[in-house]
């Protein structure tokens, strides 16, 4: 399988298709993620491409761990959660369907479950508030 250079988020990065940033530095690009499972749903990714984990460079995904780590400590903070997951899929198999490395942080609390994947994007509004909020958590 090879990478896709017109996929969505190849797209985000050409910004053909807009996103609500959180951060973003010369190796890496964090926002919301439109169909969020929880509050502060976000993804972060690499702007050098890949497909997936395997693929990848070693050093992007360590600037990709870099920026994985800031945007969830700051997604903890602005949410007040109680835990976050960090999840990473690799191929169809694996419940993959952009085919371009990320990584999903959702902050957790305490029996909370996971909003089903349904495909009907979140409100936009919602979303640049929680963004803004992420990025002053932030600074």
């Amino acid at each position: 399988m090879t990478y896709d250079p017109n996929n969505i988020f190849a797209k985000i990065l050409k910004g053909e298709i807009p996103c609500h940033k959180i951060f973003e530095d010369e190796h890496t690009l964090a926002f919301m993620d439109v169909m969020p499972q929880v509050d502060g749903h976000c993804l972060v990714i690499p702007k050098n491409g890949s497909r997936g984990l395997l693929d990848a460079e070693p050093a992007v995904v360590a600037h990709t761990m870099e920026t994985v780590q800031k945007v969830a400590a700051a997604t903890v903070k602005t949410f007040m959660a109680d835990g976050f997951q960090i999840r990473q899929y690799n191929e169809s198999a694996a419940g993959q369907t952009v085919f371009h490395l990320h990584f999903h942080i959702l902050p957790m609390f305490e029996g909370q479950s996971l909003r089903p994947h349904t495909g009907k994007m979140a409100d936009h509004a919602v979303l640049a508030a929680h963004a803004a909020r992420i990025r002053d958590a932030l600074e």
